[in-house]
Order: C-alpha cells, then structure tokens, then sequence
C-alpha cells in the first residue's frame, strides 16, 4: 500500500479554485500544500465542477470512484442557495454523496454552504433573510454528513465574517473568493483537513 495520501476534492466552484489568479492559489493546491508541510505526502484531484448544486454530486462520486481516494473534501451548498434549490433534496443528495464515498472506503470532510449573506450584491436588508437560510442548509448539511461517518468542518461562520469585512477576500467578479480569499478558506479548513488526514495515515500504519 502507498505511504501517500490520495486526496480528491468535490463539490462546486469554490472546491474547483473560480477566481483564483492560479491554479495553486485554489482550495485544493493549498490543501494538499498544508497536507505536505505537515510530513504527508499527498496526491491531489480536483473533481469539483463549477456550478455544480449538490445533486451533482453523483457525477463526481462515480469519477472519485478509480482513484481510490483515501480523503475526500466535499465543499457544497453555495449554488443550492444561489438557486433556491429544496433543502431536502439537497441534504438527500449530499448523504448519497457521503454514502458512497464511504463505500469506497473513503473518509470524507464536508463543507457546509457558504454564508452568502456576506456576498457584496445582497442588498444589506436581505441579508438577515439570506444568513438565516444558509444556517438552516448548513445544520441540516452537517447533521447529514455527522449521521453517515464524515467529518464536518463548521467554518462557515468564521469564513462569513472574514469574507464580509475584507473586500479583498473576492475576486473581481464579487462573489467568488481571490486567492486571498482562498488562502482565508484554506487556513480555516487545515485543522480539520489534517487531523482527518493523520488518522487515516495512523489507521493504515496500526
């Protein structure tokens, strides 16, 4: 068995980088750079899709499916929000996600939704109304997630108001994040990346 940890990112275009000035500034070159800063030698693809809601999910997972990934970072939610999509049926699709992940043999990180009340084109009134409806998507997400073996890396609050007093954070299309913006996401998720990470390495090595 290989000593390096196969990583595979899922999920929309914040997993894929949109935004980023280069491709090492998105999510997944960064987390698989903190992943070998830390001693673990790792190998990175990026199966998100930009604009994928979480019913496409199931596109990707067959894709993830011949590389035997050991980590997966499901990174969901933003385009489900974006679209008014049910939030039933978004948790339904995310579980079938993690499902089948796990199947594989997978251990899985999730993402719950962005707050995209910190999005600079939501009108400052809405943005209660917007904020309420991604916490709602983000407990549901993560209860989902928490109930089929994935961890949940809740950093969306953190993220939100990072994003929300920083300009800078987005790209200049104002709703994808920059590479700072990315480097923000990244350093947010590293703790959790790496300790699921390091158990999975600690499991194969017992």
């Amino acid at each position: 068995m290989t000593d390096r940890l196969r990583l595979a990112v899922l999920g929309d275009s914040i997993a894929y980088g949109t935004g980023a000035a280069r491709v090492e500034d998105g999510l997944g070159p960064r987390l698989a750079q903190v992943l070998r800063s830390a001693g673990i030698e790792t190998d990175l693809s990026v199966l998100a899709v930009p604009g994928a809601a979480s019913r496409d999910l199931a596109a990707q997972v067959r894709r993830a499916a011949p590389l035997d990934a050991d980590l997966a970072v499901v990174v969901i939610g933003a385009n489900d929000l974006a679209r008014f999509l049910p939030v039933e049926q978004a948790v339904a699709a995310l579980g079938s996600a993690v499902d089948g992940l796990r199947a594989a043999g997978t251990d899985v990180v999730v993402v719950p939704a962005p707050d995209m009340s910190s999005v600079p084109f939501v009108p400052p009134a809405f943005r209660p109304v917007v904020q309420a409806a991604c916490a709602v998507l983000q407990q549901r997400q993560a209860e989902a997630a928490q109930a089929r073996g994935a961890v949940v890396a809740a950093v969306s609050a953190e993220v939100g108001r990072a994003f929300s007093t920083d300009p800078a954070l987005f790209s200049a299309d104002r709703f994808h994040p920059s590479s700072a913006g990315y480097a923000r996401i990244a350093a947010a998720l590293a703790p959790t990346v790496l300790a699921a990470a390091r158990a999975r390495r600690d499991r194969r090595a017992a």
